[in-house]
């Protein structure tokens, strides 16, 4: 391993840019990458951004003012930025930025090892585009490597709700399922190597068609993994709990008495205005129907809270 090249990755935001993340460090491991975990000695270093924040791309551009020094004084390391601040900025970000090397999307990262080629010739490599193909069939096959206990699972992209302050419309797509035999394929390799608890991701999780009875369905086919012995998902949208998901809580012994359910506003006015197509009432009813087929079910949320001038 003399001549494996050294990759630092910084990852900002959700659980599925964690996912992200490493699904791009094993296709770049591919191509001689090895993980290193300071930027001091990397040959490339990847910012994995997140676009929910405010402000958001102005941060990236502060942090990669911090590697100016590095690129100074090592004109051979590459520079990189994926994520949804890529998807959102990333011509601005080439022409602002010019040490930075590559921009690509969320998804567009299978074709990281092409890009990587090119920006070794000294060009500049942009990919922004929502590709017709698949990523997932192109991404490198995971390593053999053990795992610890737990493991995300991405088995949904993109959202089709636009609610008023959201960008992933924009910057992730319209929704996009994974096929549930696929997705089968890749939990019974990652028990096989030692993950007992999965937590299955997407940005409107519970949205889930690759199989044809949604996001329950695909849960009670994960169950048969034998040594797989939890179960987890997130994030859902009120609108799409299900009665099959519903019933899954209560009747599935390894889907964890767990759920996120953001509900973002108490005030039907406010709900309304953030296009949410959900009402104070409803989600309040919608819990009562969770409580009662899992009792000690814990309930998380996400909310926007302010001040009304």
């Amino acid at each position: 391993m003399a001549d494996a090249k050294k990759l630092f990755i910084k990852t900002y935001g959700c659980q599925m840019n964690v996912y992200d993340s490493e699904r791009m460090a094993e296709t770049l491991g591919a191509q001689g990458y090895v993980h290193t975990d300071t930027a001091d000695d990397a040959d490339m270093i990847l910012l994995n951004t997140c676009h929910i924040r405010e402000k958001a791309a102005e941060k990236v551009y502060s942090e990669l003012g911090k590697f100016k020094g590095l690129k100074a004084s090592n004109p051979n390391l590459k520079i990189a930025v994926a994520g949804c601040v890529a998807q959102a900025e990333g011509a601005e970000i080439i022409r602002r930025q010019p040490m930075v090397d590559l921009v690509v999307g969320p998804q567009s990262y299978h074709k990281l090892p092409q890009m990587e080629a090119r920006v070794q010739t000294g060009k500049r490599a942009l990919d922004t585009d929502f590709p017709e193909e698949d990523k997932f069939d192109y991404l490198t096959k995971r390593p053999e490597a053990k795992r610890g206990p737990t493991a995300f699972l991405t088995v949904q992209e993109g959202c089709d709700k636009f609610c008023a302050f959201c960008v992933v419309p924009y910057t992730r797509g319209a929704e996009v399922s994974r096929a549930a035999d696929r997705v089968f394929s890749e939990a019974a390799d990652l028990v096989k190597r030692g993950v007992r608890e999965i937590t299955l991701l997407g940005q409107n999780v519970n949205a889930y068609h690759g199989h044809d009875r949604g996001l329950a369905g695909l849960i009670w086919q994960l169950s048969e993994i034998s040594q797989l012995e939890r179960i987890r998902f997130t994030t859902s949208h009120p609108n799409d709990m299900d009665d099959a998901l519903i019933e899954a809580h209560g009747t599935c012994d390894k889907l964890m008495p767990y759920l996120h359910l953001p509900v973002q506003s108490g005030s039907d006015r406010i709900l309304k205005a953030m296009n949410r197509k959900h009402t104070r009432d409803s989600y309040f009813r919608l819990v009562d129907r969770i409580r009662i087929a899992r009792p000690d079910l814990l309930l998380s949320g996400d909310f926007h809270c302010g001040v009304s001038r």
